[in-house]
């Protein structure tokens, strides 16, 4: 058979996508059909990777930015020769397949990162790409190099129209990100209709405001075009790439092309007919003719990319043996071989702390162990470094770095939402553990991107501090009140609120360890007294939720349940109570959903059977209640502060050892 056309291998992509959107009677045909063209340039001509190991290290990363046109990464990785059948083709958007509604990392061989809340994909694929140059200033020597690709992202005007990609593409072009190219699909649709109604910005003028390379108008349907863009991109290493590409939406579609019509929902069947009829393309649904098949399969270019770099690698390993294993080390995620005796170190400077301590103090003191022992951890903070205190005497700026010491912080300015995204990417990327600080009233700004972290089953961590009416001052827009109960709830997200240095500390720990999790550690302004250290203390906080001081009596009358500074209201009822003989126990839950994954024996000794429960915690009490008997039982706000010194706040919202031990004097009597 004849060498297909590269129109024709373009079509492949296309008819791929009108059959499964078809079938599955649900999807966007339109973005993939108009983006066919820049697929097969970038896929065939350019990108770097192979489909026998979706995850080498040295492979470029691609990112689908505009996920709702997954069918087009579907496509692309089964016709290169990735585990995706055609019968998973056939599968899109049903329950248990491969290829669900938007690509999910994770799930599918060779997708990189989850996309479908727009914009969030670049800002991952930025967080790509300096995760690319800041493993390369660490690891790469000047006669080998084994950190050495591209970043590539399709989006669309979704994608920019989001404030995130503001956030995004504005620190890229600080950083000088120039392995970072994106190909803009610029179609003028979007659900609602023609954009231009709702979207008039000079997108050219703001990406070269951003100090972004910017190629186009160019033809997004001509190959000659896209080519000598690709290859113009990779030109200039120190700006990222923008790479405007006109095109027309359902390309191919006789009577729907470039109408919103084609976005979000199936051709139907007679203008899939009459699009196979104007594009040549008479074979039956899912059926690819060989001969494309076979100029498709990228397995043996793949092959002999990873080949190459494998024997790179090797040549590196014999002359630089101990970096060699940090490399191998870090990208598979594993910690380093004397973390059992960081941990130990972490513990006992941990113990040694008396007096008040707030413990966005404590973290930073678990930090600086961190930083000088843990080097793959890469923080940063919103603007407000001097408040969270994510820095440590090892930290090395990004902006004030020469690249002569690697970097392991970043300023990411005042962008809460950009910096999780960027994060996430970085994980993703794998080699580093980034974390990033914000006030913890802010994390409203970035929750979409904490959400996506746990979607994507992601280390990414969480520093939020401020995280009560505690902070004071500065009143109720800066003081949380509903945030930690929300954050609560996001699944496989470890939430964590400690009491004090050990349990901070403990907290670090935890998230450090949970590879395959994100974690938020809420952490006080003010000062919080220290409790005594034990082995069992430190054994059970990694459980939760624990007895932190037991009834003074032979049985308890009540419990007591508190997390942060709240703990020390709950320890200061105890002993008013049990002045007046009463048995208090006082259970810390640092982290309530590690707490409920506990199991039943040890939520029984935690909280007992029958014995009345109480909550107390500076925030939305509703959350606490499937932890109490009694709907009343628990102390917290259900409303905003107010601005005032933090103790006059404690007293006039009712949140006092006094308040608390006459709610459990009045239950505790009429039982």
């Amino acid at each position: 058979m004849a060498h297909p056309n590269r129109r024709e291998l373009a079509n492949a992509i296309r008819f791929l996508a009108i059959d499964a959107v078809e079938k599955a009677k649900s999807g966007h045909p339109g973005a993939p059909m108009g983006m066919a063209d820049m697929a097969e340039s970038l896929w065939r001509h350019t990108l770097k990777h192979n489909p026998a190991n979706p995850n080498w290290p040295d492979r470029d990363r691609f990112v689908l930015s505009n996920g709702h046109a997954s069918m087009l990464v579907y496509a692309l990785l089964h016709l290169t020769g990735y585990d995706i059948s055609l019968e998973q083709i056939k599968q899109f958007r049903q329950m248990g397949s491969i290829t669900p509604g938007h690509p999910e990392f994770g799930m599918t061989p060779g997708v990189e990162t989850t996309t479908g809340p727009l914009g969030q994909g670049l800002t991952n694929a930025v967080g790509m790409a300096l995760a690319e140059k800041i493993l390369a200033s660490e690891f790469n020597k000047p006669d080998l190099s084994i950190v050495d690709h591209r970043t590539w992202v399709f989006l669309g005007d979704g994608c920019l129209m989001e404030g995130i990609s503001h956030e995004a593409a504005a620190l890229a072009g600080v950083w000088g990100l120039g392995k970072l190219t994106c190909l803009y699909d610029d179609n003028g649709i979007s659900i609602d209709g023609h954009v231009e109604g709702w979207f008039k910005d000079d997108t050219a003028a703001r990406f070269k405001a951003y100090g972004w390379q910017v190629i186009g108008p160019i033809d997004g349907h001509d190959p000659a075009q896209i080519d000598a863009a690709l290859k113009e991109s990779t030109t200039d290493v120190d700006r990222p790439c923008l790479i405007i590409c006109k095109t027309q939406i359902g390309w191919g579609s006789p009577n729907k092309v470039g109408t919103h019509d084609v976005h979000g929902a199936p051709l139907g069947n007679d203008e899939v007919k009459a699009t196979r009829e104007q594009l040549g393309w008479p074979h039956e649904p899912f059926v690819i003719p060989e001969n494309v098949r076979d100029a498709w399969s990228a397995h043996e270019k793949g092959a002999t990319a990873e080949s190459a770099w494998q024997s790179r690698f090797d040549a590196y390993a014999l002359k630089y043996p101990e970096a060699a294993k940090e490399f191998n080390r870090r990208m598979a995620g594993d910690l380093p071989a004397n973390w059992t005796e960081t941990k130990s170190q972490l513990i006992k400077e941990a113990s040694a702390r008396t007096g008040g301590i707030a413990t966005r103090k404590s973290s930073q003191n678990s930090l600086e162990t961190l930083v000088e022992r843990v080097p793959e951890l890469l923080g940063g903070s919103a603007d407000l470094t001097g408040s969270n205190l994510t820095a440590g005497k090892k930290s090395v700026a990004l902006h004030d770095a020469s690249w002569e010491k690697t970097p392991n912080y970043i300023s990411y300015g005042v962008r809460e939402f950009g910096m999780t995204a960027i994060m996430n990417g970085i994980a993703l990327h794998g080699g580093l553990i980034p974390y990033g600080g914000t006030f913890a009233v802010f994390s409203d700004y970035s929750r979409n991107a904490i959400r996506m972290s746990a979607l994507m089953n992601l280390r990414v961590i969480q520093v939020l501090t401020h995280d009560s009416i505690g902070l004071g001052e500065d009143g109720p827009t800066h003081q949380p009140i509903e945030h930690a109960s929300s954050l609560r709830i996001i699944p496989r997200l470890n939430v964590w609120r400690p009491c004090d240095e050990l349990e901070s500390t403990v907290a670090w720990i935890s998230a450090i360890e949970a590879q395959h999790r994100p974690s938020a550690l809420l952490l006080s302004r003010q000062n919080l007294p220290q409790y005594a250290t034990t082995d069992e203390r430190v054994s059970s906080i990694e459980k939760g939720g624990y007895i932190l001081a037991e009834s003074s009596s032979a049985r308890a009358d009540a419990i007591i349940l508190a997390t942060g500074s709240e703990v020390s209201i709950a320890m200061a009822t105890k002993e008013l109570l049990e002045k007046e003989g009463l048995g208090v126990r006082i259970v810390s839950m640092p982290c309530t959903r590690l707490f409920d994954e506990q199991d039943a024996a040890w939520k029984l000794k935690v909280l007992g059977q029958g014995i009345p429960r109480f909550a107390i915690e500076a925030g939305h009490p509703d959350f606490w209640r499937k932890y109490v008997l009694e709907e009343d039982c628990v102390l917290g706000l259900a409303d905003f502060g107010e601005s005032a010194p933090a103790p006059l706040l404690y007293e006039h919202f009712g949140l006092t050892a006094e308040n608390l031990a006459m709610r459990i004097r009045q239950r505790v009597q009429t039982r």
